[in-house]
Parts: C-alpha cells; structure tokens; sequence
C-alpha cells in the first residue's frame, strides 16, 4: 500500500495544479528585509530574486560561480530599475563543506539581520560516482549535508533577527521534490555503515539517491519545472519528462509562499508546501519514518540530523 499510496500522491501532485494563490501582488514591500538564495542566479532561484528584489529586498545570491552571478545581477537591475533593493554575490560550494564558513563570516560581517534562508539550490541525477570534496556522494552532500551546515551556521542570526520581527516572518525553506513522494527508497532515508561510521546509504540508483529528504522547516515541493536540475539526465529521461514540465516561475511561487506567505504560521512550522504554494502532507511513508520512535515511527528525521551533525561539526 505505501508504494502504491506514494505513486497516486505524486501523480495528484503533478497534474491538474491549481493557479498559484500568492504572487508578487500579494508579497508587499520588502525594504530592509535579508534573503539568501543558494543557486539564486538560474532557475527558479533567479526567478524568485526578480520577485523579491521588485519588491525591494536586499539579496544574497548564493552559489559557486562569480560569473554567473554577476550575469545574474545585471539581469535583475536592468528588470527592475526602480527597485530600492540591493543584491550582492556570496561564494559557496555546498558540494564543499569547507566553503560554507567563511561565507557565513562574510555574510555576517555585512549584515546583522537574515529574515529568510531559501535552500534552493541542488543537483539530480549526476554522473554516476559523482562524489562532493569530501568524498560523498554529490546528491547528498550537496542537497543534505551542506544546507544542513549553512543552516547551522546562520542559525544564531536567525534567531536573534526573529527577536526583533513579527512571529512567523523568520524563515528557512528547504527544497524538496516530487521525488520525495515516488523515488524515496521504501522506509525514507536509508543508512549503512562505512569505514566504522555510518553514513547515508550510497550506491542506490540514482532516483532513490535523489529522493532521499529529511529534514525540514519548511519544506516544499517547487513542482516539476524546465530548469537546469535536469540538466545531467539522459535523452529517454528528458523525453518522459517533458510533458509535465512548467515554466520556473510556477516553482518560484511556490518559494515565495513557503517563505513569505502569512498563512504559513508558527503553528504550521514543519509544513509541507505543494505547488504552487499550498500546505499539504507527505506520503504515509514518508509520515510515519519522519516521526520519532519513542511515537511509534522510524526516528529518520532525528537519525538523519544526528549524522548531519557529526559529518559536518568538523566545519563548524
């Protein structure tokens, strides 16, 4: 039943989408709000920088190349040429966790507030033995262990800026998938022990490896998209997926509600958003490995952080 209930959830979730409920109308003025944006200089991230910085948001556009970013920059202020808002480049490679310090140092050198952390940024279905510069493999390092380890290192900041503001307004999104629903391996996040320590279980095919999320504030599901994400699959793969693939600013949507949307509120810290910004559920799968043990689940949520933490303390 689980791997059935999966496959109709996610078949639900990819067809037949409803019009996005909050958009650049909706968002407000921005002025003297903070933003990071990991991967914010293509793709969706590129597009919810145009929404935000319209509605004059000072952003951090997060990623590995300079060049790209500062295409990206141009781009933004030739688009909005009114905008009161400031954008700023930050280098980080989370395929490399040792990158992630000293951009938070010159982060916060700069600025003493960070109203939302998007972790937008990630890769699917990489050539295989794709390994990050640690020596794991690329999907998990770069899509768990280092926003895990950027989270962590902006955390203070967060807290002390949600002091200051109006309860809720403080966020971190983290990006999901579809594939969460339908490619997560049976039992979510799979673990096994190398080398004496016990890591995310690697050398599953490439779906399952992408599947495999865990740990969230907000999560979403920024919906199927043509975006660069898909840029390592093969021509069979493209083919499949082309029919049920929507422009990127759909997925931005969804961004821009899991992480300025007023109705995702204290009480709902932890949702789950669909596209194109709606509060939903995962998976019965999905629900009952996410929930701790000592409730009668499979604890994965807490084991997953427990590994995050010690692969990444090194680095902190």
């Amino acid at each position: 039943m689980g791997q059935r209930s999966s496959l109709v959830l996610g078949l639900q979730q990819t067809f037949f989408l409803p019009k996005p409920t909050f958009t650049e109308k909706e968002l407000g003025d921005q002025s003297g709000t903070v933003a990071i944006l990991t991967g914010g200089y293509a793709g969706i991230g590129l597009q919810l920088a145009h929404m935000l910085y319209g509605a004059n948001a000072t952003i951090y556009i997060a990623g590995r190349s300079q060049e790209k970013a500062a295409g990206a920059i141009a781009a933004l202020k030739e688009a909005h040429p009114n905008s009161k808002g400031k954008l700023h480049f930050l280098h980080v490679d989370l395929a490399d966790l040792s990158t992630i310090k000293p951009a938070v140092e010159e982060f916060t050198k700069k600025e003493d507030r960070l109203d939302v952390l998007v972790n937008n940024a990630g890769v699917m279905w990489p050539p295989e033995g794709s390994k990050s510069a640690q020596g794991y493999d690329l999907q998990i390092g770069t899509n768990v262990y280092g926003p895990f380890l950027l989270t962590h290192l902006l955390r203070p900041l967060l807290v002390e800026t949600a002091k200051k503001d109006a309860e809720g307004k403080v966020r971190v999104c983290w990006a999901g998938s579809i594939g969460v629903e339908w490619a997560a391996p049976p039992g979510s996040v799979l673990f096994e022990t190398r080398d004496g320590e016990e890591r995310v279980k690697e050398g599953l095919d490439k779906i399952q490896m992408y599947g495999m999320n865990g740990i969230i504030h907000t999560s979403f599901n920024p919906g199927n998209l043509h975006s660069e994400l898909t840029r390592h699959a093969g021509w069979i793969e493209r083919m499949a997926l082309k029919p049920i693939l929507y422009p990127t600013k759909f997925g931005a949507y969804t961004e821009l509600f899991s992480g300025w949307s007023p109705e995702v509120t204290e009480e709902k810290n932890g949702c789950y958003v669909l596209p194109w910004g709606r509060i939903g559920t995962y998976n019965v799968d999905m629900e009952k490995a996410i929930e701790k043990m000592e409730d009668g689940g499979g604890g994965k949520a807490e084991k997953l952080w427990e590994l995050c933490w010690d692969i990444t303390k090194a680095f902190m």
